[in-house]
């Protein structure tokens, strides 16, 4: 028989490796110019060559202690301010669901 602590320290580290794996997941779908395409328009740290059309992708989790909105900005942020250039990723069905899930992951380690 496992003894609890043991189970759950086991869990807490599948969890974090799951976690680890789906930024690296956002990371790739955010770098790619095909895809995400967030450098395009920000400065991600790593990235290469960023725009500077929107703000520099620093301190996500801070600003944005909410997953669920920062979930909401990168769906369709033309709900929140229609005036917006960002493009609605998951409205336009730019990047699943998935994809969104995992590039705020990543989002949310800067």
């Amino acid at each position: 028989m496992i003894p609890a602590l043991t189970l759950v320290i086991g869990i807490a580290a599948a969890g974090s490796a799951q976690a680890q794996s789906a930024a690296a997941e956002g990371q790739k779908i955010a770098f790619d110019r095909g895809k995400g395409n967030c450098l395009t328009c920000h400065v991600i740290k790593g990235g290469d060559l960023p725009g500077t059309i929107g703000p520099p992708l620093a301190d996500i989790k801070s600003k944005y202690p909410d997953r669920n909105d920062l979930v909401a900005i990168v769906t369709d942020e033309t709900k929140r301010n229609p005036l917006t250039v960002m493009p609605p990723f998951g409205r336009n069905r730019i990047l699943t669901e998935q994809e969104i899930n995992a590039v705020v992951d990543f989002l949310q380690t800067l």
